[in-house]
């Protein structure tokens, strides 16, 4: 089993790395695969809406969107990090997720989530709130912790120094990993994932 993590800041290596490297050697201690994803600096398109999605994801694959969602379809859990600006989440990781989750949410069904947030001082759990706005919507369970899913930092590396933060990472991915378990364990007794209905879309605008 493997839990794909996605970096939601530019800093290749910084706080919010940090927080998620917590997660993921955790996984390996529970026998969890793990990746960390980075969007990195480079420009990150918004969602247009223009309904052109394809097998491979968005039509537009002048970034790593569609390697992300390649790599979703076998992965078997998800924690999405991001910095915090202006209390909110990072306007790149919206607009990354944006696109993954329009044109393939149906990879993520039934696998467990999380959101971490990465912050100074304020503004984690609006940014946390956002985040699992991308779960509810796709028949993601979400995995909690012993708090909210926050580390505080502020200069490159300074979240290793919070040790609450970090705790409640790993309890985070202690908690993932049970879950994952459990799922897996249930699929072996034949208790599969529900099947959506997706016939109905109503517009209420008449």
């Amino acid at each position: 089993m493997k839990v794909l993590m996605l970096n939601g800041s530019a800093h290749t290596h910084g706080n919010t790395y940090i927080a998620l490297e917590e997660i993921g050697k955790t996984l390996k201690e529970e026998g969890i695969d793990y990746e960390i994803f980075q969007i990195g600096g480079k420009p990150v398109r918004d969602c247009i809406g223009c309904g052109q999605c394809t097998e491979k994801g968005c039509v537009f694959d002048d970034d790593a969107v569609n390697e992300f969602v390649a790599k979703a379809k076998e992965a078997d859990g998800f924690v999405f990090g991001t910095p915090v600006y202006y209390a909110h989440p990072s306007g790149r990781v919206q607009s990354f997720l944006d696109r993954v989750f329009y044109s393939s949410g149906r990879n993520f069904a039934c696998k467990p989530g999380a959101a971490v947030a990465v912050a100074r001082r304020g503004g984690c759990s609006a940014s946390f709130d956002v985040m699992n706005k991308y779960f509810g919507i796709s028949q993601m369970p979400v995995a909690g912790s012993t708090y909210w899913n926050s580390v505080h930092g502020r200069t490159q590396g300074e979240a290793s120094q919070d040790e609450e933060g970090l705790q409640t990472m790993r309890n985070l991915a202690r908690n993932m990993a049970w879950m994952m378990k459990c799922f897996e364990a249930g699929k072996e007794k034949g208790i599969l994932p529900p099947t959506a209905e997706r016939t109905h879309m109503t517009n209420f605008i008449r």
